[in-house]
């Protein structure tokens, strides 16, 4: 199966349960976890994941329009993006 990487980032302020909330999302769609890197400035949560979705049944509009919508309950801001497109976006 091709890899299908996104590229989910979660900023907003730092509250119990983030973390927890957006992987049990991507764990009961099948979407495998790559590489994670979180921080917390000042009360301020930022977390980057790398994901692979190729394992997932949803489609790739469906699960950005899930997380976002996780975002929307929990109070931070999901965005997740094609790492072709995000790459592009980040090329100097």
């Amino acid at each position: 199966m091709e890899k299908n990487r996104t590229i989910i980032t979660v900023v907003g302020k730092d509250t119990v349960g983030i973390i927890a909330k957006v992987c049990t999302y991507l764990a009961n769609n099948h979407i495998n976890v790559n590489d994670i890197s979180q921080t917390i400035v000042q009360g301020f949560f930022n977390m980057m994941m790398i994901v692979d979705i190729s394992g997932s049944s949803q489609e790739f509009a469906t699960i950005s329009k899930e997380l976002e919508q996780i975002g929307d309950e929990i109070g931070v801001n999901i965005k997740c993006q094609r790492e072709e497109i995000f790459d592009s976006m980040h090329r100097i």
